[in-house]
């Protein structure tokens, strides 16, 4: 490791692990920044067509409640 990359470790591993997670994130996000622009532009198409498809009424709500009783259900 250079200086550089040795210090940036060090900073790293004093910060909070949710503020780790959030560098790793960023980190990663660099090396592949067009997938992540595809992934989030993938999403935002996503979102607008259920939203479209609840505006129509084509689409059912379910309570949390519900959701999560069953997923406690299927995955103990």
């Amino acid at each position: 490791m250079t200086d550089l990359v040795a210090e940036l470790a060090a900073q790293g591993r004093s910060l909070s692990p949710e503020e780790r997670v959030r560098l790793l994130d960023l980190l990663l996000e660099s090396l592949q920044p067009t997938t992540a622009l595809a992934s989030d532009e993938a999403w935002a198409v996503e979102i607008e067509r259920r939203v479209a498809a609840h505006e129509r009424g084509e689409s059912a709500l379910h309570e949390l409640d519900d959701v999560m009783a069953e997923a406690r259900r299927i995955a103990p």
